[in-house]
């Protein structure tokens, strides 16, 4: 194991087992209709088998690659003689050395994966990040029980600067919770699903590598696929459908086996809900790495397996309570069950079921713009075609989430107009124009952003050309560089290009540019007249493609600290907007849906890098929800709200810079972060925690915890190569939660 993996390692399982003792020690819940200190015996049962579980695989994994590298350098004599035991940089010399070796020893024989999946499903990556997929959920839930666990009974679990009614609790026959009691209930069933989620993650694993094994020759493969996966994809899905249902027979025979021997792993899970998520998060599994092409590792692709099952899990038991709210002791979710939990519910979920409801629209709309004109028939009828799908999307789009969203949050708000709900809520915050100026503000800069940076990159497209080989040239200040090897058409008596009032045909055409009156044009740059070149470097964008995708981390910070500070509950519900937003904006670039489609594709193609390899972008999706998981968590204290727009707004920006430009001293040989980029990112998050709570937007806190907190982040951040707009606010939330910086 290389250092970066066995620090990676230690962080994780160390976070996970120190939640678990925090709650053992610390909490001791007193209600006289459960018994808190014995469900926390067995919450550190659970979660100390699930890190030792961890443990032992990377250990099996690390010693079992022992073998398989002598048998990989048998199979593969063109691989350099003395190559390293972990993965390195890649280097410029190695680029045909990478396109020639198959993926699986590119990314190394160690990966995990899901059932009936490939290697080319998952995005490229020096590790699958199985510790990711098996323990933030773990993590995460626990903090969350913690932070219920810490309240005093007589307090409300709904932050007090939140300005939403109420929650809603249930009076039944069976048993009277208050919201505390019925939370605190709920997030020890969290815990227990995230712990079933991650044992079904770690059997598709295991199962996994025990079937190929079974097909290999000598150990290994030496093609892009698996000998045990079939080429045909409805074996493939017949295949993963039996065993979608094996493995859930056994969750249900283990939970019944713990069940007949007293034992207390999985108590708050009832057989249902063992049969409902394991089939939910299984299917939730396969199918985002079927969409999302490239998407994923195994580890982001278990956080948000595990994120989706939760939501899932939640709108059951929220529609559950309604329809039977006589004999449901209580509201079962992991937060407090306000008018926010449900329009969230129906903002996510209803997206994607409106996606799912409209895919033959989708699919037949991408297929007619995929194919050429001149392969159609009737080419004068693809822009009707296009024109009519788009328009059933649309149609369909509506009649969703007015008719099959809607009614069902007009049920769940207690048969209240959700539209007029909303309306209402934007008009009565402290002051009737605060959360209006708030929109403005947003929309404001949202458009300003996209408009400015549309207009520059339009003008950017105007100087980049491709020449004769079909290679790029791109005027300085565009990211680019000249191909040196091109050269001006040389003067002739034929040629009426190079006399002295015509047009230079070879880098000005090559360019887009016209150049009149100049004499032959030698090699470029050379040959081009500064001062144009001077003057195209002033339409063009200078920032490279890093500042580019920093600017937007920077936007969040300005965009969101107003809303957070002086408004939370509606900058969660907008949160929960934009979300949708970003999700239907993600069907029409993808799907192709006339009129919008190429503009937003060609517009987020700029500030794409090596992690948005996939059919799906989600760069944005991971940046917005990094931003509102501290408020989608209910964080107890403004400083824990204010955690994801610091840390990725912030930090995460500014160690990127600072590690580019001034990084030297690396924190391994088999990653490109460095210790000047964790200290800028430890510093500068601190530094604006203070200036918060200069500013009264903070409670006080202990300085030496939070940098300890933010410090550990950071070095997660550098050992991680999962995608860190999403792992870095879980992890530092988690932990800011179960230290305390009070």
């Amino acid at each position: 194991m290389d250092a970066r993996r066995a620090g990676e390692t230690l962080i994780l399982i160390g976070s996970v087992v120190y939640a678990s003792s925090k709650i053992w020690e610390d909490t001791n819940f007193h209600s006289s209709l459960f018994d808190s200190r014995q469900y926390n015996l067995w919450v550190l049962t659970e979660l100390h088998l699930l890190a030792g579980a961890a443990a032992l695989y990377i250990m099996w994994l690390s010693n079992s690659l022992i073998s398989s590298k002598t048998i990989t350098s048998s199979l593969l004599p063109d691989l350099p003689s003395k190559r390293p035991a972990s993965p390195r940089i890649p280097e410029p010399r190695e680029t045909n050395f990478k396109k020639r070796t198959p993926l699986m020893f590119r990314k190394k024989a160690d990966f995990g994966f899901v059932w009936m999946s490939v290697p080319r499903n998952y995005r490229e990556c020096s590790d699958d990040g199985i510790l990711t997929g098996l323990l933030f959920g773990p993590l995460v839930s626990s903090a969350l029980l913690y932070s219920s666990l810490t309240l005093p009974p007589s307090v409300s679990p709904l932050p007090s600067s939140w300005r939403i009614e109420a929650p809603r609790f249930l009076n039944s026959a069976k048993g009277s919770y208050n919201a505390l009691e019925a939370l605190i209930l709920s997030r020890y069933n969290l815990v227990d699903l995230s712990n079933l989620c991650s044992t079904i993650l770690l059997f598709h694993v295991c199962a996994s590598w025990w079937f190929e094994s079974r097909y290999r020759v000598n150990g290994s493969t030496l093609d892009n696929e698996r000998k045990s996966v079939p080429r045909s994809a409805g074996k493939r899905l017949g295949y993963f459908v039996l065993f979608t249902l094996g493995t859930t027979i056994s969750m249900l025979g283990i939970k019944l086996g713990l069940t007949e021997f007293s034992l207390g792993i999985w108590q708050h899970l009832s057989l249902l809900e063992i049969i409902v998520a394991s089939s939910f998060y299984q299917c939730t599994l396969y199918g985002t790495v079927r969409l999302a092409h490239r998407g994923f590792t195994l580890g982001e692709l278990g956080i948000v397996g595990f994120g989706g099952t939760a939501l899932f899990m939640e709108f059951l038991n929220v529609t559950a309570a309604r329809i039977w709210p006589l004999t449901t002791p209580y509201i079962k979710t992991y937060r407090v069950p306000t008018p926010l939990l449900i329009f969230q519910t129906a903002l996510i979920a209803g997206s994607f079921l409106t996606g799912f409801a409209l895919s033959p629209f989708l699919i037949l709309s991408r297929h007619i713009g995929q194919r050429p004109v001149r392969r159609m028939r009737n080419p004068e009828l693809k822009l009707r075609q296009r024109r009519l799908l788009a328009l059933g999307f649309y149609i369909g789009s509506f009649v969703m989430t007015m008719g099959l969203i809607g009614m069902w949050t007009y049920w769940c708000l207690g048969k209240r107009n959700p539209w007029l709900w909303v309306i209402l809520y934007i008009l009565e915050g402290r002051k009737q124009w605060s959360r209006p100026a708030l929109l403005i503000y947003w929309a404001a800069l949202g458009s300003l952003s996209v408009a400015g940076w549309n207009r520059q990159l339009a003008r950017s497209r105007r100087f980049r050309a491709r020449n004769t080989a079909g290679e790029n040239i791109i005027v300085p200040g565009s990211g680019g560089a000249y191909d040196s090897s091109l050269t001006a058409p040389q003067s002739s008596g034929n040629s009426s290009d190079t006399q002295s009032g015509g047009t230079g045909t070879g880098a000005g055409s090559a360019l887009g540019l016209t150049f009149p009156n100049l004499p032959n044009l030698p090699h470029i740059p050379n040959g081009v007249a500064t001062d144009l070149l001077d003057a195209a470097d002033k339409h063009v964008p200078t920032l490279r493609l890093n500042a580019r995708r920093k600017f937007f981390h920077a936007l969040t910070v300005v965009m969101f600290v107003p809303g957070i500070a002086f408004d939370p509950a509606f900058t969660h519900l907008s949160f929960s907007v934009a979300f949708a937003l970003f999700t239907f904006a993600e069907y029409v670039r993808y799907f192709a849906i006339y009129p919008f489609g190429a503009s937003i594709h060609l517009f987020m193609n700029e500030f794409l890098d090596q992690k948005d390899g996939g059919t799906a972008i989600l760069s944005h999706f991971y940046l917005l929800t990094g931003c509102a998981g501290s408020l989608w968590l209910e964080g107890s204290s403004p400083l824990l709200l204010f955690t994801g727009i610091l840390v990725l707004g912030v930090g995460d920006a500014l160690a990127s810079i600072i590690g580019k430009r001034v990084g030297i001293h690396r924190w391994s040989p088999t990653t490109n972060k460095t210790l000047e980029g964790s200290f800028a990112f430890t510093l500068s998050v601190v530094f604006s925690s203070w200036l918060l709570r200069l500013f009264g937007l903070t409670e006080k806190f202990s300085t030496l915890r939070y940098t300890a907190v933010i410090g550990m982040s950071s070095i997660l951040e550098a050992l991680s190569d999962q995608n860190d707009n999403v792992t870095l606010p879980l992890f530092s939330f988690s932990l800011l939660v179960l230290v305390g910086t009070s």
